[in-house]
């Protein structure tokens, strides 16, 4: 009995679940303002095991998001996200374009992702995007990571709509939205355009903000930097550039009053 019992609680949860609990988790840690390292002790989990998880880099077992549910005092696992089964099928739902697979293969890539720092006027925020097929949900979803605001680190889909000409990154959580609108890539793969999004300030303030955003593939810059990017940094006048590009041939349009 005892060893049945171990055999479930070591059962490791799928990919999608991982996902949803790792973006809950990270959620948590933001707004109760806690480390990983304090979570992983009230939890009685190594930090890198926590890592790990977090990071996409081991799926989550059912052992461990008890143990980390019983820390946080808050239920991680959602009810299962019901998808149609489409084994064969490689178009998106016409909720984002009815693009095809084969149609799409060339925005697929890892990205720069630049956009200004909300905190500080004379830094640029730098982190890394991929943006791949996802056979499970037939469609382009894309990836953030090495953020150095790893709690608000997101996995969204991708709309590639016909009409318009332009490209969406869509995250809705729990009625939330982030909504980033890009060009098609340039001739070298650079895309540009607007993210639309929320401002974190003291406490639990939050500020509806919108900036300019630039995705660069990473093979397109020697030595990538990435965080927060300060005027001595040898990248910061090459990511200034593309934030200037943005706006100046414009790829997108800000108005004042």
């Amino acid at each position: 009995m005892m060893q049945t019992q171990d055999k479930l609680t070591d059962r490791q949860l799928s990919d999608e679940q991982s996902r949803e609990i790792a973006e809950t988790i990270r959620e948590e840690l933001a707004r109760r303002r806690i480390s990983r390292q304090t979570l992983a002790e009230q939890a009685k989990l190594s930090l890198s095991t926590l890592e790990k998880v977090l990071g996409g880099r081991r799926p989550f077992t059912l052992a461990t998001t008890v143990r980390l549910e019983q820390a946080l005092g808050v239920s991680l696992r959602k009810s299962p996200v019901v998808v149609a089964p489409q084994p064969t099928n490689d178009v998106a739902p016409d909720s984002l374009g009815s693009y095809a697979h084969r149609a799409v293969t060339w925005i697929e890539d890892v990205y720069i992702t630049l956009r200004p720092s909300f905190g500080d006027k004379d830094a640029i925020f730098a982190y890394r995007t991929e943006i791949v097929w996802e056979p499970k949900v037939s469609s382009l979803v894309f990836r953030e990571g090495d953020r150095t605001d790893a709690a608000y680190e997101h996995t969204g889909e991708v709309a590639v709509p016909h009409q318009s000409g332009f490209i969406y990154l869509v995250i809705i959580k729990h009625g939330q939205h982030r909504v980033i609108t890009v060009s098609r890539p340039t001739v070298s793969g650079e895309m540009y355009g607007i993210i639309s999004t929320l401002r974190a300030g003291p406490g639990s303030q939050l500020t509806p903000i919108a900036a300019p955003i630039a995705y660069v593939p990473l093979r397109n810059v020697p030595k990538p930097t990435l965080g927060r990017i300060a005027a001595d940094d040898t990248n910061h006048a090459l990511y200034r550039k593309h934030l200037r590009r943005t706006v100046e041939e414009p790829f997108a349009l800000f108005l004042t009053l």
